[in-house]
């Protein structure tokens, strides 16, 4: 018996608005997961980014202070260089200034610096040539003064200065 006038139809579950509606969830999953798979990507690449920045940091503090030691070395270094630019300025000063203050007519043949003192060999007239016009000067400078006379050939004196000056006075000076 049938009741029908029309051949029945096989009917399923999935209609086009299910299937439609599917296909929305489906591609919705789909781009949560690529999202996911996205930040968890991002995630470790900005974590490899942190630890080699972090690396990076240790390698330039390490330098810094390597240039921090190098520029107190160099600093060390231009203080000394400036001592002894400022040390030779003072004995070519001095040796200017002792061969201002020997007069005309007493020769120096030779003169040696010592630390503490200077040696003077030369010629003068007489003694009291060299005692007035050298010897009243190197005793205003130094300390003490010994001198020793023998004679030249020509009728002048060979004298040898030797002048010295105290340690004490000079390191309360310095």
């Amino acid at each position: 018996m049938k009741y029908s006038y029309i051949r029945p139809r096989k009917k399923s579950a999935l209609t086009q608005e299910v299937l439609l509606s599917l296909t929305f969830f489906g591609i919705t999953l789909l781009m949560l997961c690529f999202t996911y798979l996205f930040l968890v990507y991002k995630d470790y690449a900005f974590v490899q980014d942190t630890q080699a920045l972090q690396q990076e940091r240790a390698i330039l503090e390490k330098n810094l202070e390597k240039m921090k030691s190098d520029i107190a070395f160099i600093e060390k270094q231009r203080e000394f260089a400036q001592k002894i630019y400022t040390q030779n300025s003072v004995l070519k000063d001095s040796i200017t200034n002792l061969f201002d203050l020997v007069p005309q007519r007493i020769t120096l043949s030779e003169a040696k610096l010592l630390k503490n003192g200077l040696v003077l060999y030369g010629v003068t007239p007489s003694k009291d040539v060299y005692n007035f016009m050298l010897h009243a000067p190197l005793r205003s400078i130094f300390h003490r003064t010994y001198s020793s006379f023998y004679p030249a050939q020509n009728g002048w004196l060979h004298f040898v200065s030797t002048n010295y000056s105290d340690k004490e006075e000079l390191t309360d000076e310095n």
